[in-house]
């Protein structure tokens, strides 16, 4: 830390060996809400889709808004956090995403839904990078910081698995509109606790890049748009092929601007080290297998096996459940034995078990044929996520903590967008929704099969601390 920033940095509590337990609480809390969001709205779609009379080509909107505003603004909430302390932004990004969920359990119609869920993701990409910094801030020692990171990753199991179920029962029993109600005092939970015990955090002043910024939502909104449009208007239709000209052009310009302007959102000199790169780019590649399984396979259990959304819920659950054993014996064994391992051994794990999926995927599939491959995909995930996400928070100078949080969420947030409308896609045209759903699972396996090797040959061998 340079002078200037002890100058401007506020009095802060020093991080202690036990940190104050309800600040935790209050860091998890928020996590929680916002990771619950993404897999609770699942079941809820065809529920959505009938009251609002959407299609599947709105459903994908109804999701995706949320991750590619999550996503795009993930860098710049990051660099703020760094910036103005990540306490406010944490606490601002809490307040927004709780009346943000308000407001999409009122919404009357798709169009109001959907800006709704625009703000539910900046809320959330205000309050995630702050809620890795201030954890990293809270943990001094290296292996006390990996187990906590396990946990941050076993809340974030807790929260997918509790998603299909919880969302399943609510829909059930009183209507789609409380899944997102359901966040409101989870938030207010979360405000109270944090104003309370969260201790102010240091600041690290960075400057703007407002290019930056507007290039990255240029790029991956056109991204998006196209592979959401492709399912319903085709591969070669115009709107399509005009979404991935503008991704194209603004993700050239995006890396021209952060190559000149004083202070990018996303340092590049970051990617020099292979650890970085690496643990980066599997962060995106295992969201883009896992959360667009998840989305084909939510239609495809109350679609094709017409399970109502609760059934959906429980059938997924055992998928979900793998997340919280993973993440939290990947963060024990991060202790141990440094992230490379966990990251080579769940990456593999969930390659292998999306391959099974695709290969016994049916009209017709009995229940026991997806059960193996439907563990094996969430233990595999929960595996490696909190594995690449200490690589990347490791790699990365401490001063710049916000930034590498950001940077591995807003990949992750990317990969999920992806994964979703590409899967989606693949799943929208009429009678192709079986043979698309085999193509789209052989994907998400091919996902986490590449992100194995990645960490093979980029990931340094570490020794635990």
């Amino acid at each position: 830390m340079t002078d200037l920033d002890r100058l401007d940095a506020p009095a802060v509590h020093e991080p202690s060996p036990r940190p104050p337990p309800w600040s935790l609480v209050a860091i998890f809390a928020a996590y929680f809400m916002v990771i619950l969001d993404t897999t609770v709205v699942n079941v809820a779609l065809p529920a959505l889709s009938k009251d609002l009379h959407t299609g599947t080509t709105e459903l994908e909107w109804v999701v995706d808004a949320y991750s590619l505003v999550f996503a795009a603004l993930l860098l710049s909430s990051g660099a703020l956090g760094d910036r103005r302390g990540a306490k406010g932004v944490f606490q601002a990004g809490v307040a927004l995403f709780t009346g943000a969920s308000l407001a999409c359990g009122l919404a009357p119609s798709t169009g109001v839904l959907v800006g709704a869920r625009c703000a539910q993701g900046l809320g959330a990409a205000l309050a995630v990078p702050a809620s890795l910094a201030l954890l990293q801030d809270t943990y001094s020692q290296q292996a006390a910081r990996r187990r906590a990171l396990g946990i941050w990753g076993g809340v974030a199991g807790v929260a997918a698995g509790a998603g299909p179920v919880v969302g399943g029962a609510l829909v059930s029993g009183f209507g789609w509109r409380t899944v997102f109600f359901l966040n409101v005092p989870i938030g207010v939970a979360g405000l109270a606790l944090a104003g309370r015990y969260v201790p102010p955090s240091r600041r690290r002043p960075h400057g703007a890049d407002p290019g930056g910024q507007l290039a990255a939502i240029a790029a991956l909104a056109g991204l998006t748009a196209a592979l959401i449009e492709a399912g319903h208007q085709g591969w070669g239709a115009p709107a399509v092929r005009a979404g991935f000209a503008v991704a194209v052009v603004a993700g050239g310009a995006f890396v021209a601007i952060e190559h000149r302007v004083r202070s990018p959102m996303l340092p590049l000199g970051l990617f020099t080290s292979p650890s970085f790169s690496g643990a980066t780019i599997v962060g995106l590649l295992i969201n883009l297998g896992f959360y667009g399984e998840l989305f084909v396979m939510s239609l495809y259990l109350q679609q094709v096996h017409h399970l109502t959304a609760l059934l959906a819920g429980v059938v997924l659950l055992p998928q979900m459940a793998m997340a919280v054993v993973g993440s939290i014996t990947s963060g024990r064994v991060m202790a141990r034995t440094g992230p490379r391992r966990p990251m080579l051994l769940g990456l593999c794990l969930g390659g292998v078990g999306l391959l099974i999926l695709a290969v016994v995927v049916g009209a017709h599939a009995a229940y026991m044929l997806l059960l193996v491959p439907f563990v094996a995909a969430g233990l595999g995930m929960s595996f490696t996520m909190p594995a690449a996400t200490a690589v990347v928070m490791e790699a990365a100078p401490p001063e710049r903590g916000g930034l590498a949080s950001g940077a591995i969420n807003s990949a992750r947030q990317v990969g999920g967008v992806i994964g979703v409308a590409l899967l989606g896609s693949l799943v929208a045209g009429p009678g192709a929704f079986i043979p698309g759903l085999r193509v789209g699972l052989g994907i998400a396996a091919a996902a986490f099969l590449l992100g194995a090797l990645l960490t093979a040959f980029a990931v340094e061998r570490r020794a635990a601390f």
